[in-house]
């Protein structure tokens, strides 16, 4: 693994060192599953901006309703 400095305030340095608290082995483990948890936040976040921007251009395109629709038409449904 790689090894990095950084600086939290007291507050953050107390709740880490809380880490047993919380089933962790050490706090290196706590701020890597933080770390994860953000991550998978600001990609869910992404995909929904994704998919809003996606729903708006469909909406807002009757040729890209039309090409949809003759698409699936004839499926069962």
């Amino acid at each position: 693994m790689i090894q990095t400095k950084f600086n939290v305030d007291e507050s953050q340095a107390h709740f880490l060192s809380n880490y047993k608290a919380y089933g962790f082995k050490d706090k290196s483990s706590m701020l890597r599953t933080a770390i994860e948890h953000f991550k998978k936040e600001v990609e869910l976040e992404n995909l929904r901006k994704s998919a809003d921007l996606y729903c708006k251009i469909y909406f807002e395109d009757n040729e890209l309703k039309e090409l949809t629709d003759s698409a699936v038409s004839g499926w069962p449904e």
